[in-house]
């Protein structure tokens, strides 16, 4: 069992992804108080975000006991933001069906923002918004954080330690059982 105090004296974040896949950590510093993984997010699962048209959904609801990704993000005007859904928007839907893993975007906007940031980011799957960042407070996010979820249960957690420490999205594809994207946009060969 790994200890949550690191030699230096500082708490450390420590995730490990479910028995049955790879073990995964992302270990970081936290000032201060911070909350664990798993009793956070069932406190986080009771509140409420926001859909294109204002509509409340419990996040719980957004996953239940389906595998989803779920990508908070520092808001709809950063630029580092913005890059990463852009990225996101490449993910196949047929990808995340096959896998049977919902992909969610939640951001800390209201919820006219959506489909402008949609629209500029070419981002087409689930994003919905925390206005009164009362998801955000319970998880104590400051900047943005990834999530692999099936029930309340966290199989990964990837906590941003600065605007540019964004999960690698291939990485988060392998961890969360998708298959994979070829970001280059070169075209392949294919030997015959």
């Amino acid at each position: 069992q790994p200890s949550d105090l690191d030699p230096g004296g500082g708490e450390k974040r420590l995730i490990m992804a479910s028995k049955t896949g790879p073990v995964t950590q992302q270990i970081g510093r936290i000032r201060g108080p911070g909350p664990g993984p798993a009793a956070p997010l069932a406190d986080a699962a009771q509140h409420s975000v926001l859909d294109r048209a204002g509509h409340r959904t419990r996040l719980d609801q957004l996953f239940g006991e389906r595998k989803a990704i779920l990508v908070f993000v520092r808001h709809f005007l950063c630029y580092t933001t913005k890059e990463y859904v852009e990225d996101l928007a490449k993910i196949p839907g047929s990808f995340l069906e096959d896998a049977d893993v919902r992909l969610i975007v939640i951001g800390q906007s209201s919820p006219q923002h959506i489909e402008p940031f949609c629209r500029l980011t070419g981002y087409p799957h689930e994003i919905y918004v925390d206005p009164e960042r009362k998801i955000y407070k319970v998880l104590g996010m400051k900047r943005g954080e990834v999530a692999t979820t099936s029930g309340n249960k966290v199989h990964f957690l990837h906590r941003d330690m600065n605007r540019m420490d964004h999960m690698p999205i291939n990485s988060l594809l392998q961890l969360a059982g998708v298959e994979t994207i070829d970001f280059t946009n070169k075209p392949r060969i294919i030997e015959v």
